[in-house]
């Protein structure tokens, strides 16, 4: 679904040269988060899509142990927002994650995190901020991180992603 004119989207791109660094960028996306936010990750296996959410816990002082929910598709975790921590990877229909429960009104009071949100189409909200995360493809930890957000309070947020 392509934004409004009113939902306007900024987007850039950077480079990570370690899982250390792609983490980094998750923190600051998480110290940077509000009620609301809805990070969406794409990226082949072994992108580093976790280890940006690992940050984005972080950033949010989530203290519990933050791992991929690939097999029970959503972890919730406290912190100074909730995070609802979503994997998308062993869903066959978008349709599917409506189904499961995935979304609801309590994510609106904390921050979602989805990997591999390609495969939920057209049904996460437009106003997202959207990471794309490409490894190098020559066995390096050098990622390309394409993103994109729709909504105004999802551009204010990117502001953390171009940060120190």
């Amino acid at each position: 679904m392509e934004p409004t004119a009113t939902e306007a989207a900024a987007a850039g791109s950077l480079t990570t040269r370690a899982p250390a660094e792609t983490r980094a960028l998750g923190r600051r996306l998480g110290a940077a988060a509000h009620p609301g936010t809805l990070v969406a990750l794409v990226g082949p296996l072994g992108a580093g899509k976790t280890e940006l959410a690992k940050g984005v816990a972080e950033g949010l002082g989530v203290t519990s142990v933050v791992n991929s929910p690939t097999f029970v598709l959503m972890n919730e975790h406290g912190g100074r927002l909730r995070l609802f921590h979503i994997d998308a990877y062993r869903l066959d229909d978008p349709d599917e994650a409506l189904a499961a429960g995935l979304f609801d009104d309590r994510q609106a009071a904390g921050v979602a995190v989805v990997e591999w949100a390609d495969r939920l189409a057209d049904r996460l909200p437009v106003e997202r901020i959207e990471l794309t995360i490409v490894p190098a493809g020559d066995g390096s930890d050098l990622r390309e991180i394409a993103w994109r957000a729709v909504g105004a309070a999802h551009r204010r947020l990117a502001a953390a992603v171009d940060g120190p």
